[in-house]
């Protein structure tokens, strides 16, 4: 239960600070290798790419668990409480429900990338390894929009402000 705890808390920071750390090395070790030893690292940019790509999809569901997304308060800042929490309920029915059309497209997405033995140029990857972030990252956002969903929930029903 303790490591349930720690990966709801922990997870997506986790994964996020070390692929920002794995893409800075990169990067670094490229710049080094062009400007000092007078060469190039082939693999270094597609490698950048794919962790970037990845921290993208992983950064959704951290914006939703927590509440840092584009949102527009100025109208939500008008109604009452319970209109408030009504009105996130909303969105949040509404992500929830995008999240579940997308999830098995991005399963046929992986699929599809796993049945062509694709590998990526330079470093010679899977192709599935990359384009199963769109299902990783909309399986977390699920997770994550529905958490918020049952805490808005509560809220309604409890009366509390969130």
């Amino acid at each position: 239960m303790k490591f349930l705890k720690w990966l709801d808390d922990n997870l997506e920071e986790t994964i996020l600070i070390i692929l920002l750390i794995c893409m800075v090395l990169v990067m670094g070790m490229q710049i080094l290798a062009r400007y000092c030893l007078n060469t190039s690292l082939s693999w270094s940019e597609e490698l950048t790419q794919y962790m970037f790509v990845w921290s993208v999809f992983i950064s959704i569901s951290y914006c939703v668990k927590k509440r840092i997304s584009i949102k527009i308060e100025q109208f939500l800042s008008i109604l009452p409480a319970k209109g408030q929490t009504g009105l996130r309920l909303l969105r949040h029915t509404l992500v929830l429900a995008f999240c579940i059309v997308m999830l098995p497209f991005s399963v046929t997405y992986v699929q599809q990338s796993i049945d062509s033995h694709a590998t990526s140029a330079a470093l010679h990857l899977p192709m599935y390894f990359i384009q199963s972030a769109p299902l990783v990252g909309f399986i977390l956002l699920t997770v994550r929009v529905f958490q918020a969903w049952l805490r808005e929930a509560r809220n309604l029903i409890g009366g509390k402000k969130s």
